[in-house]
């Protein structure tokens, strides 16, 4: 054999390599599109900018490793890529570390990336939430790592295991981080959960193995990794729930832990713990706040959730201006369900009592709408928007031609994603990548973004300094 042809060879070779490297590379990147996006829509998108005929059944066969390796077109690669979230940027002067438990779509996480957090690790169970998380906010494998059943973290509920041997496990699993970020299940809690579960016969709070307990996963991780501030949240009703024994519960082992919970001694209608997001956007809705900072590290003194009123908009936006100029008619609810819920109304009304529908008339400037609810997939009842219904025709004759044109209507998605301030009308728009249904029950499970975006930038000079004594 010549030189020539030693060296041709080894070009060969490399070559070889080369293009394995980048099929391998393509691979990854189709894999981490396909966690968020079905096979059918990456399909149909391919073909609209390849040459090649991309099928679900393809993009199977090369995902296993069942047909020959393929390498994607730059235009290909490029639109895949613009499918996934961009690293943010992070201030250099404040960067500081966190992790986001009981993560849900990002909602806590936005503002405190906003002000120069990075995120190394998420914990949330929801495989239908997980896709909308990773469609919107960046999960670098080499500098994240994405989990989904906390207990496999804390390895509670294992008789074999010790606390010892727990919290060893955390911390081999666990980075080191600056903040705890959790908004721990709040069902067994809630007024709706506690009513639901009394009328099933089935405990709740910390009787509810299911998820009332998974407080203590959290105060499990809190002891084995020691963060410098944490940040809790849950729904308001956690204060009252169980004659106030949850709660008390709740501070004695945040206290026992070593740490100081911020405004700890205020109770009653003005706890600045509650905050309530109406604040920020047309929508009643309280969760309670629970900040805490690490005894040792001194570092509580002069923090106060009350300071929270000055972070907020000194023009809040309005229910009409959240709303698209025109939806599909399947949001309008149908004559049967609206005739349904118009007279369940009436009937309560009858009887004294508050059940029914919420209404709202979009031309109010002022208006604030009921709590968007996980169940709002089902009828929507809690916020309907009017759409030009004669209450007084409608006693007359609910039937009336002109009336049922004037059907009111759900909000759509895209609307509860602006309501809840995961997008804003002329910003960049939020990625629901999931049906109707789950992305309905994802904005009723969330918080309102702007309120916590407020904590964060409320909080940031204690995780400057905290930076600085970890």
């Amino acid at each position: 054999m010549s030189e020539f042809d030693t060296v041709a060879g080894q070009l060969a070779e490399l070559a070889r390599q080369q293009q394995q490297q980048k099929s391998e590379q393509d691979r990854q990147l189709l894999q981490r599109v396909l966690e968020i996006y079905d096979q059918k829509t990456i399909a149909s998108l391919l073909r609209k900018v390849s040459q090649h005929e991309w099928t679900r059944e393809s993009l199977n066969r090369w995902l296993n490793g069942k047909s020959v390796a393929k390498s994607l077109t730059e235009t290909e690669v490029s639109m895949l890529e613009k499918m996934l979230p961009e690293p943010p940027l992070h201030h250099p002067d404040y960067a500081f570390k966190f992790i986001d438990l009981f993560a849900g779509i990002g909602g806590i996480r936005s503002g405190f990336e906003a002000i120069g957090g990075q995120c190394v690790f998420t914990s949330e169970w929801n495989k239908h939430a997980v896709r909308t998380y990773k469609a919107n906010w960046y999960c670098d494998e080499q500098t994240h790592r994405f989990n989904q059943d906390i207990r496999d973290i804390t390895l509670s509920g294992r008789a074999d295991v010790s606390e010892q041997q727990a919290y060893q496990h955390i911390d081999q699993q666990i980075p080191d981080h600056h903040v705890l970020l959790a908004g721990f299940p709040c069902q067994p809690f809630s007024l709706a959960g506690v009513s639901k579960k009394n009328a099933l016969g089935r405990a709740h709070g910390f009787e509810c193995e299911a998820q009332g307990t998974l407080f203590f996963d959290v105060a499990r991780i809190i002891t084995a990794k020691k963060p410098a501030i944490f940040v809790l949240e849950n729904v308001k009703n956690l204060k009252s729930h169980d004659k106030g024994k949850t709660f008390r519960i709740i501070m004695e082992t945040l206290d026992e832990l070593g740490y100081e919970v911020a405004d700890a001694a205020v109770s009653g209608k003005d706890d600045p713990k509650i905050v309530d997001g109406q604040h920020f956007l047309p929508q009643h809705r309280e969760r309670i706040v629970l900040v805490g900072f690490r005894r040792d590290l001194q570092l509580s003194a002069g923090f106060s959730l009350s300071k929270l009123s000055q972070l907020y908009p000194q023009q809040r936006k309005t229910i009409g201006e959240l709303l698209e100029p025109s939806v599909e008619a399947k949001y309008i609810l149908s004559p049967t369900l609206w005739k349904y819920l118009y007279q369940y109304a009436k009937k309560h009304q009858a009887r004294g009592n508050g059940f029914g529908y919420g209404l709202v008339d979009p031309a109010r400037s002022n208006g604030v709408v009921r709590t968007l609810s996980a169940r709002y997939y089902k009828d929507g009842s809690e916020i309907l928007i009017d759409r030009g219904w004669d209450r007084e025709l409608g006693e007359v004759d609910f039937d009336h031609a002109e009336n049922q044109q004037r059907r009111p209507r759900r909000l759509t998605p895209r609307e509860c994603a602006r309501l809840m301030g995961f997008e804003s009308v002329d910003g960049k728009a939020f990625r629901i990548p999931v049906s109707d249904t789950q992305a309905y029950r994802q904005f009723g499970n969330s918080v309102i973004v702007p309120a916590f975006a407020a904590v964060a930038q409320l909080l940031r000079p204690w995780i400057i300094e905290a930076t600085k004594k970890v």
